[in-house]
């Protein structure tokens, strides 16, 4: 299994990534921010329907003081939802803050709900982090996902992104009748991919989760990344590719099962043709990122030359090995893509 060297500490936004940020509407002015979010007076353990803990706390606030954030934070909700269009709040109201102590981001969940019929919706309000900025970025650019995402000074206000968590889908869908074990082995084949060539890291079933659409005749899978901090950060190729973690054993073993060799290799060549046409179409969006990414520190310069000899050795590319910070990387990653 990939070992992840030591917790990551969160890298500062740039003035590159600011730019970047502004320049492509991610950028804006918000109400209240992630250090305000922190001066609740208590908390109380959050469990789910199962009566069991999810690390997550329930926030309680002083009267006045939830009054205010509460309707600061639906005005964040129109910001991220429709461009700041207040219409869109009239019915609803925020339902809870819950807060996670155990993540690098310590972020907050904002449960939204709509008082006419009770339907509900989540975001985060963050602590912004470089890497996962970057890391969002990417995924909006080259994966078939789109991401909503704002950043405010240091704050980073983030959508939920829906499915069925990667160990949670272990647990109850595996061995479901009727389950179709070759699609989910080829989404898996081809997210195992997308995270090599775009250089996400972490990827085991907890970071991870799984969409489930209806066709006409069969049921479409697609794995989706919701952990964003180990973009372009380790210095090990292996941490770039879910195959080696442990927690995903149960996908690997479907791919072996299901998924011959040679079209491993047609899922593999499939989805590299599919992220050469999102380069093409973001090219300028993409140029512009992977600029900015090459004049930040993002990782340490160790794990900067670790990475670009294993990857060259991978790719039998010296490209690699002239690579300066992770910016570099990645963009020698994308250029192996076009060459293959």
């Amino acid at each position: 299994m990939p070992h992840i060297s030591k917790k990551k500490h969160t890298y500062k936004i740039g003035q590159p990534l600011r730019h970047y940020l502004k320049g492509h509407g991610r950028s804006t002015d918000i109400p209240i921010h992630y250090p305000d979010l922190k001066n609740y007076i208590d908390s109380v353990a959050l469990y789910d329907k199962k009566g069991k803990d999810t690390l997550w706390e329930t926030c309680i606030f002083g009267p006045e003081a939830q009054q205010n954030i509460h309707t600061q934070l639906l005005q964040i909700y129109a910001l991220l939802k429709v461009g700041g269009d207040m219409r869109v709040v009239e019915h609803l109201r925020v339902d809870r803050i819950d807060s996670c102590l155990y993540g690098n981001t310590m972020p907050f969940r904002i449960r939204v709900i709509n008082k006419m019929n009770d339907n509900f919706d989540y975001f985060y309000v963050k602590n912004a982090d470089a890497s996962r900025i970057y890391g969002l970025e990417l995924e909006h650019l080259l994966s078939p996902n789109r991401i909503s995402y704002l950043v405010s000074g240091d704050t980073l206000i983030e959508e939920h992104i829906a499915g069925i968590p990667g160990d949670e889908f272990i647990k109850n869908y595996l061995n479901v009748d009727g389950f179709n074990s070759t699609r989910i082995a080829k989404e898996f084949v081809k997210f195992n991919e997308r995270c090599l060539i775009r250089l996400l890291g972490d990827m085991h079933s907890s970071n991870f989760v799984v969409q489930i659409t209806p066709d006409f005749d069969e049921t479409n899978y697609r794995i989706r990344p919701i952990d964003f901090d180990q973009q372009c950060f380790e210095g090990r190729k292996n941490i770039y590719l879910p195959q080696f973690y442990k927690q995903n054993q149960a996908f690997v073993e479907l791919v072996k099962k299901y998924i011959s060799t040679e079209s491993i290799e047609q899922y593999k060549r499939e989805e590299r043709a599919m992220m050469l046409s999102r380069i093409k179409a973001a090219r300028w969006p993409i140029h512009n990122l992977l600029a900015a990414m090459q004049k930040e520190e993002i990782a340490p310069i160790q794990n900067v030359l670790n990475l670009g000899g294993e990857l060259a050795n991978y790719y039998n590319s010296n490209r690699f090995t002239k690579g300066k910070n992770m910016g570099d990387l990645l963009r020698a990653s994308l250029l192996q893509l076009l060459k293959k």
